[in-house]
């Protein structure tokens, strides 16, 4: 039986030196990352973002993923002024190698089933 994760992450998402947003994902797989900005930002902007996988996910220590991801989808902004923003992975790193080749082996598996 597949495990299922509970998407809703801590994450940063920074868009350039000087500007860097505390904010929370909706949903991750191997390919993606949704999650909410303040502000809407153009399609094609390029951010990095940095998500902490905690124990209860990984089962061993919390994990810390840095995605260097594009922006490709905005949604018009809630009442809230949240901005829910679509973004593509393009490659990534472990900030902490414990155990983090199966949490990623385990999200694609998720994503091919």
């Amino acid at each position: 039986m597949m495990r299922r994760f509970d998407m809703r992450l801590p994450a940063v998402v920074r868009l350039n030196e000087s500007s860097e947003f505390q904010t929370e994902t909706q949903n991750v797989s191997a390919r993606g990352v949704f999650f909410y900005l303040d502000r809407p930002v153009p399609e094609g902007t390029r951010c990095e973002v940095t998500l902490t996988f905690p124990p209860h996910i990984t089962l061993t220590d919390a994990v810390r993923v840095r995605f260097t991801a594009r922006v490709i989808r905005v949604e018009s902004p809630l009442p809230s002024l949240r901005v829910g923003t679509t973004a593509t992975i393009e490659d990534y790193e472990f900030l902490r190698s414990t155990g983090s080749a199966d949490l990623f082996s385990a999200l694609q598996q998720e994503i091919t089933n």
